[in-house]
C-alpha cells in the first residue's frame, strides 16, 4: 500500500514518517538545511504481513502544490497530518480537497505535536479536524493523537496502517497493462538511468521492453526495485524503481512521463471527462477557462471546454473536454486535478471518460448519453452504446487501449456482448449482433433496389454493392458479409456479379441474335479481342450499334470494358487474372512486359489489362525498387476473386 502524507507546512509530516519508518524522507541538502520539505520524499517500512508499506512524503508549502500533486495521484491511503497547536490551516484544507477530487477514499488523521499542547487544546484541535472532515469522504476517518519525537501514539497509528494495508491487498484490482507514472529520474554511476514512480496498473519484469511516453522511445528494464527491495517483478500499487537501458540521452526522461507497455503508448492532446468544481470555490468555472492539468506526475497547461452549459457551479459536476497545450498520456478512469493559470488555487478534479473524443457533435444528446454511461463505470454498457452509435463497427483494440484492458479482459468483454469480430488491416472491427444482422438486411435491400433499377443487368459488382449497402463499411467486413450471405443462399454470384438468387438478366431477342453473331470474333482471340471499330468493320454494322450492344452485354456480366471500346469476355478476364496471380507468385509483381510475353500481342494491351485490374481492385500499382518502372501486386483481399469494378 502507498501512503501519502498531506497537510500544512511545519505540521510534522516528515518527522511523523521518520517515526513510522526510521527513514528521513528529506533527501535534498537544502531541505535538511532549511528544515522544510521542498520535493517528494520516500520511505519504506516492513508491514505486519511481511509486505512493505510505502510512504510518499509531500511538501506542505502553498508554492509547492505542484510537487505535492505529482506524488498524490498515485497513493492508496491518505495520512492527513494536522498539528494540535495550529489545528487545520490553509494547506490542510487544500490538500484535503485535492485528495477528495482525486477520488482517494481511505485515510486517517495524525494529530501531531500533542506533547506540546494541553489536553484541552488537543481535544479542541480534534474537534476542529472533525468539523473540517464533515461532509467529505474522510468524515469517518480515525484521528490518532501522536507525539512523533518521543513516540507517543505511533504504535497505534502503525497498527492501523498495517490493517489498512492488508485490506487494500484484498481489494486491489491489478488489471490492465503496465503503466508507471515517473516522478523521479536520475543517473547512478555504474548503473545508469533510474526512474521511480507508482505503478498505476499491471506488472513489469526484468528484461521487459517498455515505451517512455509521450516521447515514444523504447527502454529495456535491466533491473528493478519494488517497495525499496530488489525484485524480479513490480506490481500495481507498488513504488518501483526501474534501471532503464536504451538509445536515449541522460536528460530525455523527466517527471511527468510514463514508462508503460508499448501498446499503451497513446500521447493525446484532448480527452473527455467528468469534472467536479471544488465546493469552496467562490466563482463558477466558465467555459474555455485556462488551467493547469495535473495527471499522474505531469503538470501541463490547457483549457476546459464544458459540454453542458457555459458555467459550472461550485460543488457540482459536469461533462467536459480538457484540451491540452502539449501531449500527455492517460486512459479511461484516470483521475486528475485542475488548478488556475497562476497555479495558486485548486479548482476542480475529474475522471477521464474518453481518450478518443470526436471532433464534431461534441454536445449531441447521443454523445452526452455515451459519456454518462462511461461515467457510470460499466464497460460492457459503454461498449454496447458505442457499438449502437457506430453500425459500421468500432476498432476493438482502440477501445481496449482507451480503457487499458489486458488481452484476457478484452476477450471476456467481447464474449459477454457476443460481438461479431472481423480482422482488418487497421485492427479487429467489432459489431453488435443486431447491427451485423441489420447490415445483412441492407445488403439484400440494396441488391433488390439495383435489380429494380436495372432489370437487364445480372446484378452489382462487389465494390458497387458495398457502396450501395454502406460506403463507410470496411472492405474486409463487407467481404465477410457477402461470404455469409452466399453461404446461407441469400444471394448468389455469377462470374463477378452478385445478385438475388431468383434474379435473371437476359438479353432481348434482337440483342441475343446479334450477340451470337459477334461473340465468335472475341472468342477467336480472347487476349487480343477486336475493338468496337474493328468489329463494326468486320460485320458492316454501325459503330454506335456495336458499342451500344457491348454495353448492354457487359451489364449482363458476359463482357468487361478493359479499355475504351475494348471489351474482353468474362472467361478471358478470369484466365488473365490467373496469369497475373502466377506472375506475382513467380516475380513478386506483374509487369507489362512479362504479361505481354505470356499472352502475346503488344505491350500497350498488357498495360491496359493491368490498369483494368488496378481499377477494379484486383491489383494495385507500385514502383520498383529503383523507382523507374511500374509493377502491379495483388491486393490483400483479391482472393477469393471478386471483381470490384467502379
Amino acid at each position: 500500500m502507498i501512503i501519502g502524507t498531506a497537510g500544512h507546512i511545519d505540521h510534522g509530516k516528515t518527522t511523523l514518517v521518520k517515526a513510522l519508518t526510521g527513514v528521513d524522507a528529506d533527501r535534498l541538502p537544502e531541505e535538511k538545511a532549511r528544515g522544510i520539505t521542498l520535493d517528494l520524499g520516500y520511505a519504506y517500512a516492513p508491514a505486519a504481513d511481511g509486505g512493505v508499506l510505502g510512504f510518499v512524503d509531500v511538501p506542505g508549502h502553498e508554492k509547492l502544490i505542484h510537487n505535492m500533486l505529482a506524488g498524490a495521484t498515485g497513493i492508496d491511503f491518505l495520512l492527513l497530518v494536522v498539528a494540535a497547536d495550529d489545528g487545520p490551516m490553509p494547506q490542510t484544507r487544500e490538500h484535503l480537497a485535492i485528495a477528495d477530487l482525486l477520488g482517494i477514499r481511505r485515510g486517517a488523521v495524525a494529530l501531531t505535536k500533542c506533547d506540546a499542547v494541553t489536553p484541552e487544546r488537543q481535544a479542541a484541535a480534534a474537534d476542529e479536524v472533525r468539523a473540517l472532515l464533515a461532509g467529505s469522504a474522510f468524515a469517518a476517518a480515525p484521528i490518532f493523537p501522536v507525539a512523533a519525537r518521543d513516540g507517543g501514539g505511533i504504535a497505534a497509528l502503525r497498527t492501523h496502517l498495517d490493517a489498512a494495508a492488508q485490506a487494500a491487498d484484498r481489494a486491489r484490482d491489478d488489471g490492465g497493462r503496465f503503466r508507471l507514472a515517473i516522478d523521479r529520474c536520475f543517473t547512478l554511476a555504474g548503473i545508469g538511468t533510474v526512474v521511480t514512480g507508482t505503478v498505476f496498473s499491471g506488472s513489469v519484469r526484468v528484461g521487459d521492453t517498455l515505451t517512455v511516453s509521450p516521447p515514444g522511445f523504447a527502454a529495456r528494464v535491466r533491473s528493478l526495485h519494488a517497495q525499496d527491495r530488489p525484485a524480479e517483478r513490480g506490481d500495481a500499487g507498488q513504488r518501483v524503481a526501474l534501471n532503464l537501458a536504451g538509445d536515449f540521452s541522460r536528460d530525455a526522461i523527466r517527471r511527468g512521463m510514463w514508462a508503460l507497455d508499448p501498446r499503451q503508448h497513446l500521447p493525446l492532446e484532448r480527452f473527455a471527462a467528468t469534472l467536479r468544481l471544488a465546493r469552496d470555490e467562490a466563482q463558477a468555472l466558465r467555459h474555455w477557462t485556462p488551467v493547469h492539468v495535473h495527471l499522474g506526475a505531469e503538470d501541463v497547461t490547457g483549457r476546459v471546454a464544458l459540454l453542458v452549459g457555459d458555467t459550472l457551479a461550485p460543488g457540482t459536476e459536469a461533462l467536459a473536454e480538457v484540451v491540452l497545450d502539449r501531449p500527455l498520456c492517460c486512459v479511461g478512469g484516470d483521475r486528475f486535478v485542475l488548478r488556475d493559470t497562476s497555479a495558486t488555487r485548486t479548482l476542480a478534479g475529474g475522471r477521464v471518460l474518453d481518450v478518443f473524443p470526436p471532433t464534431r457533435h461534441k454536445r449531441a444528446p447521443a454523445r452526452l448519453a455515451a459519456l454518462r454511461t462511461a461515467a457510470a463505470g460499466d464497460l460492457a454498457a459503454t461498449l454496447a452504446q458505442q457499438l449502437a452509435a457506430n453500425p459500421t463497427g468500432i476498432v476493438l483494440e482502440r477501445f481496449a487501449q482507451g480503457w487499458n484492458l489486458t488481452d484476457d479482459a478484452a476477450s471476456r468483454l467481447w464474449r459477454t456482448l457476443e460481438l461479431v469480430r472481423v480482422d482488418t488491416r487497421d485492427g479487429t472491427l467489432g459489431f453488435a449482433p443486431a447491427a451485423w444482422a441489420a447490415l445483412g438486411e441492407k445488403l439484400l435491400a440494396a441488391l433488390a433496389a439495383e435489380h429494380e433499377r436495372a432489370p437487364d443487368m445480372l446484378g452489382a459488382e462487389h465494390e458497387r454493392l458495398r457502396r450501395l449497402t454502406s460506403p463507410t463499411l470496411a472492405r474486409a467486413a463487407f467481404d465477410r458479409l457477402v461470404d455469409e450471405a452466399l453461404a446461407a443462399g441469400r444471394i448468389a454470384q455469377t462470374s463477378s456479379w452478385l445478385h438475388l438468387p431468383e434474379h435473371r438478366a437476359t438479353l432481348s431477342a434482337a440483342d441475343g441474335d446479334l450477340w451470337r453473331t459477334l461473340s465468335p470474333l472475341l472468342d477467336a482471340a480472347p487476349f487480343q479481342p477486336p475493338r468496337v471499330r474493328d468489329i463494326a468493320k468486320a460485320t458492316n454494322l454501325a459503330e454506335d450499334t456495336v458499342r451500344a450492344l457491348m454495353k448492354r452485354v457487359a451489364r449482363s456480366g458476359r463482357l468487361y470494358p478493359v479499355a475504351l471500346d475494348h471489351y474482353f469476355s468474362d472467361d478471358a478476364v478470369e484466365r488473365l487474372a490467373d496469369i497475373v496471380a502466377a506472375l506475382c507468385a513467380e516475380h513478386g509483381a506483374a509487369r507489362a512486359a512479362d504479361l505481354r510475353d505470356r499472352i502475346g500481342g503488344g505491350r500497350k494491351v498488357a498495360i491496359h489489362i493491368l490498369e483494368f485490374f488496378d481499377r477494379i481492385g484486383y491489383t494495385r500499382r507500385v514502383r520498383d525498387q529503383r523507382g523507374t518502372k511500374d509493377e502491379h501486386v495483388l491486393r490483400e483481399a483479391a482472393a477469393p476473386r471478386q471483381w470490384k469494378m467502379e
